[in-house]
C-alpha cells in the first residue's frame, strides 16, 4: 500500500485524534471513524499528569491546552471519616521544576475540541461521523470495514480506538466482557457558586472512605465544579432510578463528613456507571489490525491515567509505523513491545491504589500513619516512573 491509502482509525476520542494527528504530521492520510452522529465527548472533568504533554508538544497543541485548562495548587488525599489530610502533591514551582510541565484539569469537552480543531486543520485527516464500525477484514495487503448502515470502507492498517467496549477488541480476541470489580459511580458538574462553603475549591481532592470515595475539582477558570462519587454497591451492574441511587448514596455514606454528604446532595443522579478494567495482555495485534487506550488496556481511574495512556500510545503507534515505512506487523509487534510494562503498570498499580483508597478499620489507621511520613521528596520519586514521561520509539543512530 502506499502512502495515499489510509489508515483507518476506529473511535474519535482522545486517543483516536491523538494517532490520527501523529499519523497525518508523519505523511500518512488517515480516516478517522466515529459511530455517533457528531465528534464530540462525555460532558466531564479529567486530570491529566505533565508527562501528557510529552506527546501536546510532538503534536503541536500545547499552547492551545494549557489556554483551555488550569493548573491546580495541589492534589490532595484526605480521610472521608475525619476530612484529615493524609497526602498531599504540591503541583506548583517545585513539581513543575521536578516533571518540567504542571499538572492539569480540564473539561474533557475542551480537550477533544482542541485535538477535532488540530485534525480539521489537516488534509490529511478525514472525520467520518455515522459511521458505526461492526466489523474488520484483514485481506493480507489492506483492510475493510463494515459500517452499521453498509458501507464499507478499505485502508492500509485498522486502529481499533473504540474504548473499553471495543468491538474491534472483541472481535480479535473473543475474551467476553471487562471486568467488574463491584463499585459504581455518579458524576455530576455544578456551578462553583453553589458548592457549599467548607469544601476546598481549588486543589484536585480525593476522600477515600471504607468502600468509598469522591473526587472534586474546579473547571473552566473555576466557573464549574466536577465531582464524582465512587461507591461498592452490590446493585453497581443494575439500571434504577434517581430515588433508589439516592437511597444507596444515603445508606453508604452515612458516617461520611459532612462535607462529602453536602457535595452527594448536589449531585445529578440520573445516570449510574459500573466500574470495570481488565488484566493486562502481551499482545493486542492482528496483522494489519492493532488496538489503542482502553480498547488494548483498560484501567481504573486510581492514577487518573487512562486517557493519558491513550494518548500516549497514540504517538507511539505513528512512530512505530513512520519507522517501520508502512511494514505494520512489524510497527505493531514494536509498538506493543513498547508500551506493554508501562500500561500494565498502569493498570496493576491502579488496582492497588484503589485498594488503598478503600480500606477500613486496622488497615485504615495503618494507611494513615503510613502517609504521615511522606514528604514531598518521596511523593515526587514515586511519580517519577508515570511523570518523567515515556521513551516514544526513534531511528537508530548510526
Amino acid at each position: 500500500m502506499s502512502f495515499s491509502s489510509p489508515i483507518l482509525i476506529v473511535g474519535g476520542g482522545l486517543g483516536g485524534l491523538t494517532a490520527a494527528l501523529a499519523l497525518a504530521r508523519r505523511g500518512w492520510m488517515v480516516r478517522v471513524l466515529e459511530g455517533a452522529p457528531e465528534f464530540g465527548a462525555i460532558g466531564y472533568g479529567i486530570q491529566f499528569g505533565p508527562n501528557v504533554f510529552h506527546v501536546f508538544d510532538r503534536i503541536g497543541v500545547s499552547e492551545q491546552v494549557l489556554v483551555a485548562s488550569d493548573s491546580p495548587p495541589a492534589v490532595l488525599m484526605l480521610d472521608a471519616l475525619t476530612g484529615e489530610e493524609l497526602v498531599r502533591i504540591p503541583t506548583g514551582s517545585s513539581f513543575r521544576t521536578r516533571f518540567k510541565y504542571p499538572y492539569i484539569i480540564i473539561h474533557r469537552i475542551d480537550l477533544h475540541n482542541v485535538l477535532l480543531d488540530a485534525c480539521r486543520q489537516s488534509d490529511a485527516i478525514e472525520l467520518v461521523p455515522e459511521a458505526m464500525v461492526t466489523g474488520f477484514e484483514d485481506h493480507g495487503d489492506q483492510v475493510s470495514v463494515t459500517i452499521a448502515d453498509g458501507r464499507t470502507f478499505h485502508g492500509a492498517a485498522l486502529v481499533g480506538a473504540d474504548g473499553l467496549g471495543s468491538r474491534t477488541r472483541a472481535q480479535m480476541l473473543n475474551e467476553g466482557a471487562p471486568r467488574l470489580n463491584g463499585y459504581a459511580a455518579h458524576r455530576a458538574i455544578v456551578p462553583m457558586a453553589r458548592v457549599p462553603d467548607g469544601v476546598l475549591r481549588a486543589e484536585v481532592v480525593l476522600w477515600g472512605g471504607p468502600g468509598y470515595h469522591i473526587v472534586h475539582y474546579p473547571l473552566r477558570h473555576g466557573t464549574l465544579f466536577n465531582i464524582v462519587a465512587v461507591f461498592r454497591t452490590a446493585t453497581f451492574a443494575e439500571k434504577g432510578n434517581t430515588v433508589t441511587y439516592r437511597a444507596d448514596l444515603e445508606k453508604t455514606y452515612r458516617i461520611a463528613h459532612p462535607a462529602m454528604k453536602a457535595l452527594l446532595a448536589m449531585m445529578d443522579l440520573d445516570r449510574r456507571w459500573a466500574i470495570s478494567d481488565r488484566d493486562p495482555i502481551r499482545h493486542w495485534s492482528q496483522d494489519r489490525v492493532t488496538l489503542l487506550g482502553d480498547a488494548a488496556h483498560p484501567t481504573l481511574q486510581s492514577l487518573a491515567q487512562g486517557a493519558c495512556m491513550a494518548i500516549e500510545d497514540g504517538l507511539c503507534l505513528a512512530e512505530s509505523i513512520h519507522l517501520a515505512q508502512g511494514d505494520f506487523t512489524a510497527a505493531f509487534r514494536q509498538y506493543e513491545t513498547a508500551r506493554l510494562v508501562r500500561t500494565a503498570r498502569v493498570t496493576l498499580e491502579s488496582r492497588h491504589i484503589w485498594e488503598f483508597y478503600h480500606v477500613k478499620d486496622i488497615d485504615r489507621d495503618v494507611r494513615n500513619q503510613t502517609t504521615a511520613d511522606w514528604s514531598e521528596d518521596s511523593v515526587f520519586r514515586c511519580l517519577a516512573w508515570l511523570y518523567d514521561g515515556f521513551p516514544f520509539p526513534t531511528a537508530p543512530t548510526r
